[in-house]
């Protein structure tokens, strides 16, 4: 066990029978979360799964807020995304980088196979990367251009 979480004991219970635990109960056991930190003991039901709720997912269905902040936002997360494409690409030339030193220091040509593979699998997973964001931004563009539709609609039915 590591000392991060030496601070947090489960609390197993099954029917009448209570087991005190430092792992994760059984499935059988419901299970509570006592946590102690800076002398307070925190007890908490951690059966219960956390719903996560995905922002990008609330941002394209979401009508509750008002359509300026929700242009807003958008515009905000296609920019946030076009920066991360950035960054993306600076880890590539660096990952690129490393490996070409290796090469160097290794005295391997560039058509060795092992090289060859190791550039293959940066670029691969970089423009996974990159191509997911891509999406996403589409999809909230296309979002956008609904909302301004449906804007000009109601200006016009008015």
């Amino acid at each position: 066990m590591d000392i991060a979480h030496a601070d947090v004991i489960y609390k197993c219970v099954k029917g009448e029978k209570v087991v005190f635990s430092q792992t994760i109960c059984p499935k059988e056991f419901s299970q509570r979360k006592i946590e102690f930190d800076l002398g307070i003991t925190t007890e908490t039901d951690s059966d219960k799964r956390n719903k996560k709720i995905d922002p990008i997912n609330l941002l394209l269905t979401e009508n509750a807020l008002p359509i300026n902040t929700q242009m807003r936002r958008i515009k905000a997360e296609i920019y946030r995304l076009d920066q991360e494409n950035s960054y993306f690409e600076i880890l590539r030339t660096s990952e690129l980088q490393k490996v070409r030193r290796q090469k160097f220091w290794q005295k391997k040509d560039t058509s060795d196979p092992e090289y060859l593979a190791e550039v293959a699998k940066i670029n691969l997973y970089f423009d996974e990367m990159i191509t997911g964001n891509q999406k996403i931004m589409t999809l909230l563009d296309t979002r956008n251009t609904q909302i301004k539709i449906k804007q000009q609609d109601d200006k016009e039915a008015q």
